[in-house]
């Protein structure tokens, strides 16, 4: 089939790759425009652009699906879109435009999780199993029509970044399964069924700990938001962001927030028992080991995380 293909991060490359595998031909990728990364803010392609580029194909920059953007669409002649993660809503006003579509890879099991950070909500709720769905886009909020699903089991040490990148590979086998099934015309869309749970796009503040709360939930959170938008907390007035950490039952005496370092351990108490910390970023350093952090503290006795 002749192919829109739109998506913006590096989660989006193994479909845009899947899709060529199968054979189907990309008539153009539609992407968000550059945009400045590092320290010196150098304006750079997304990983979609970019790759887009190495392949030879016409490449469509817009932030939104505009009038302009929808001319440039328009005149691909696209049969259907296939759209990952391309960063912003698709108009009513282009979704006639392929005959058969837009097919969105989302990667929650719908109606779960429905909208930007369905990964993050999926472990930070302490989700067993998750996974992906294609649906065909409609006006709503992930609310369309399901093509397929895939499952994917939850790890006790995913992160969002790990399990994501695992999504990213099975679900983009599912996509182009999806593309195959339409083009062969044996495949039909059904209707939503089950829960309706909303994922809103994570801020800064999602990432800071509460350790009043118990250490699962802050386990939780912390492989949730990692690695973005990232966990952190304060210490004197200045934020230290975090690595994973892992559950430590066996030590209970601590109070909320409360450090204690042990030989080979930097162990912070939670509203049930402590957590173990990973890897610790001070502002403006490097991350680092937290025993390695630790030992540059003065007064340890008295460090309380708020």
């Amino acid at each position: 089939m002749r192919i829109l293909f739109a998506g913006t991060p590096a989660v989006a490359l193994p479909s845009l790759e899947a899709l060529r595998t199968a054979g189907h031909q990309i008539v153009a990728v539609l992407t968000r425009p550059d945009a400045p990364l590092g320290r010196k803010r150098i304006l750079t392609p997304s990983p979609v652009a970019a790759r887009a580029a190495e392949l030879g194909l016409p490449v469509i920059k817009a932030d939104k699906v505009d009038a302009a953007a929808r001319e440039a669409v328009t005149a691909a002649r696209p049969e259907v879109a296939a759209i990952v993660a391309y960063g912003a809503l698709v108009p009513e006003s282009a979704l006639s435009i392929p005959e058969h579509g837009w097919v969105n890879l989302h990667f929650s099991l719908l109606p779960a999780w429905r909208g930007a950070a369905p990964v993050q909500h999926a472990l930070i709720h302490g989700d067993d199993v998750t996974g992906a769905s294609t649906f065909l886009l409609e006006k709503g909020l992930d609310t369309g029509h399901i093509y397929g699903t895939m499952t994917e089991t939850v790890q006790p040490t995913d992160t969002s970044e790990a399990l994501l990148e695992r999504l990213s590979h099975r679900g983009a086998v599912l996509l182009a399964q999806t593309i195959d099934g339409l083009a062969a015309g044996r495949l039909t869309a059904l209707p939503q069924q089950g829960e309706v749970s909303l994922a809103p796009k994570l801020t800064l503040e999602d990432g800071h700990i509460d350790w009043r709360q118990p250490a699962l939930a802050i386990d939780r959170r912390i492989r949730g938001v990692t690695a973005e938008p990232g966990a952190w907390t304060q210490l004197s007035g200045q934020r230290v962001k975090l690595g994973p950490v892992v559950p430590r039952p066996d030590v209970t005496a601590l109070a909320p927030g409360k450090l204690r370092t042990e030989p080979r351990a930097v162990l912070v108490g939670t509203g049930s028992h402590a957590v173990e910390l990973g890897l610790v970023q001070p502002a403006g350093k490097k991350s680092m080991k937290a025993s390695d952090w630790a030992r540059g503290l003065a007064n340890k006795e008295d460090v309380v995380f708020e």
